[in-house]
């Protein structure tokens, strides 16, 4: 995966959104399932005109199926005549081609050395739920999770301290083969606004599989006093899967916004972020 695009194209730079719940994952799927990705190359195939050839975008982030954003970037290298005839009235064509529970929102050729996904220096997403003991405004009930305990808002924030910083998040993590699961969580914290919903804030350069909804799941066991402030820490220290801990359900989450450094930055970054991680102190075997 190049950081700059091939003699004779254009590396293009998409800000997009889209509600989750009808897609399968971001990620085209074998079988047909409707996905985000086949989705927007599909649009791109018929607005360009280009037939059978699919130009393949490159995502800041994959979101499982049900999860939404806000803020997701990607990118796609486009010939060079294909951009120079469409990029004008490109954005326009998109929309009305697009399905309405996906946009995209900007469209710009992308500065040299940017990755879409590499580039990234981190990811912030959101994980809304409410205690109300009514439930969840209809209105909104695509966006929140339903929790029927009380939450103690200020316990899972004493909680939420203790899981800051770089570690190996292997016990809030589904493995993946030869993937490593060091992340930096640089952000975790959780307001409760006048309507009742709790917005749990999570920001870290990297996140693995399901990481977001396990720790969510693991901070509503203490919210509603299941579990003391100190058990998140002591489960990731374990290092491993614990059954306690939750993967609470993706309509909850959205991603909204994804940094990236300046522009001279974006290729250190990206050559970086391609390196295997390991913790200090780490042995090599």
């Amino acid at each position: 995966m190049s950081d700059e695009a091939q003699p004779g194209f254009v590396r293009v730079r998409l800000d997009l959104s889209y509600d989750g719940a009808e897609f399968s994952g971001w990620a085209k799927q074998a079988g047909g399932r409707r996905t985000v990705q086949g989705e927007i190359e599909d649009a791109l195939r018929t607005v360009t005109r280009s037939g059978g050839t699919t130009y393949e975008l490159t995502v800041a982030g994959r979101t499982d199926a049900g999860v939404h954003a806000r803020g997701q970037v990607a990118h796609v290298d486009l010939p060079e005549a294909v951009w120079r005839e469409h990029h004008e009235k490109l954005l326009k064509r998109l929309a009305g081609r697009l399905p309405k529970d996906v946009r995209v929102w900007a469209l710009r050729e992308a500065p040299s050395g940017f990755n879409a996904r590499f580039s990234a220096i981190w990811r912030r997403y959101a994980y809304r739920v409410t205690d109300n003991p009514g439930g969840v405004d209809p209105l909104l009930r695509g966006h929140v999770l339903w929790h029927d305990w009380p939450l103690d808002v200020d316990a899972m924030n004493e909680a939420a301290r203790q899981l800051l910083g770089e570690h190996d998040f292997a016990a809030y993590c589904k493995k993946r083969e030869g993937a490593t699961t060091i992340r930096t969580l640089q952000e975790l914290s959780l307001t409760k606004g006048d309507d009742g919903i709790v917005t749990a804030t999570v920001r870290a350069d990297a996140f693995c599989h399901n990481m977001v909804r396990s720790l969510i799941g693991a901070l509503l066991f203490v919210g509603d006093g299941h579990r003391g402030p100190e058990w998140p820490a002591k489960v990731l220290a374990a290092g491993v899967r614990d059954s306690a801990v939750h993967v609470v359900r993706p309509h909850g989450l959205t991603l909204e916004e994804v940094g990236y450094p300046a522009d001279e930055l974006l290729a250190a970054r990206s050559k970086e972020a391609r390196n295997r991680r390991t913790l200090p102190g780490a042995g090599c075997c």
